[in-house]
């Protein structure tokens, strides 16, 4: 059983029974180097999964083509049978050719293979998740239908094999869009304390009950790094990217955070964050390093 730890507090998604604690984990990290291959260290990889369920993660997230297929084999053999109340989320939309490229997998046959794939590797009969991620040039949002996609997989959630549907890296007229066809549980977007082009979905879901989970927490490819950042974390006596999530959590209380590590010693660091306090100070310096930033110039 899961201790019953509250990592930042709890948040149930959408109209569904699905209930997290807000600091979750995500396990891209746990493929070998560029998300490709197994681990170096596969052992460590295990330890770090069930130390985060054993911390109360209760949310974690992943897909079948990290790896390909890695991180969900992983997750299977780390925490199958799974503990009552963990929720996996996954994604579809992409996939991993050989020359260990990022490629799009939207064809119908394409979606419905990959909920096959995860239910495989996952060791599951239906998945609790699963969230269309939209493949762009880069790695924001870019306009353009979702519809038929959505579509393929409200039909596989009708047929048993998804319990609830999200999004990720979409525009809020593809969150209109896709909720004229299906619920949406959650939306997954690039987000964090310098690079906020979602602020308003962010809050707008929150007004719908709809979870917005930022990833690239701490920058992703161009990790944060600020004055104010710095200065915040040393009057805190803590890490800088501790104070980068802890602002994750006080920004809004439908934001659930998926910072992921391949170190135990990493994982505790970013739970550490979760109960961390934030003064209306600290949070107003924090508030401002993306005040004259460019959109996109961290984790884009």
């Amino acid at each position: 059983m899961m201790r019953p730890t509250s990592l930042g507090g709890s948040f149930t998604l959408g109209k569904s029974s699905l209930t997290v604690n807000r600091m979750g984990y995500g396990a891209m990290q746990l493929a070998g180097p560029g998300v490709w291959g197994p681990p170096k260290d596969p052992d460590g990889a295990v330890a770090v999964l069930r130390e985060a369920v054993a911390a109360g993660v209760n949310h974690i997230d992943t897909a079948d083509y990290y790896g390909p297929h890695v991180t969900n084999q992983i997750v299977r053999q780390a925490l199958h049978p799974y503990p009552a109340g963990l929720v996996i989320v996954t994604k579809l939309g992409g996939r991993r050719p050989p020359d260990k490229s990022w490629q799009p997998a939207i064809l119908p046959q394409e979606l419905t293979a990959g909920v096959h794939d995860n239910l495989r590797n996952l060791g599951l009969d239906v998945l609790d998740i699963v969230n269309y991620r939209v493949m762009g040039s880069g790695h924001g949002p870019e306009e353009g239908s979702i519809a038929e996609q959505v579509t393929v997989l409200a039909d596989l959630q009708r047929k048993g094999l998804i319990r609830h549907i999200g999004l990720s890296n979409v525009t809020a007229s593809q969150v209109a869009e896709a909720q004229a066809i299906t619920d949406i549980v959650c939306v997954q977007n690039n987000y964090n304390l310098a690079y906020r082009h979602d602020d308003t979905l962010v809050d707008e879901l929150g007004r719908q009950g709809i979870a917005y989970v930022p990833f690239f927490p701490l920058g992703g490819f161009a990790p944060l790094q600020s004055a104010a950042l710095e200065a915040a974390a040393a009057s805190l006596q803590a890490k800088p990217m501790q104070v980068a999530l802890a602002w994750l959590l006080h920004r809004a209380p439908n934001i659930l955070l998926i910072p992921g590590t391949s170190s135990v010693h990493h994982l505790r660091e970013n739970l550490e964050a979760a109960s961390m306090e934030l003064s209306p100070e600290t949070i107003a310096e924090l508030d401002a390093i993306a005040i004259g930033r460019p959109h996109g110039s961290v984790g884009a």
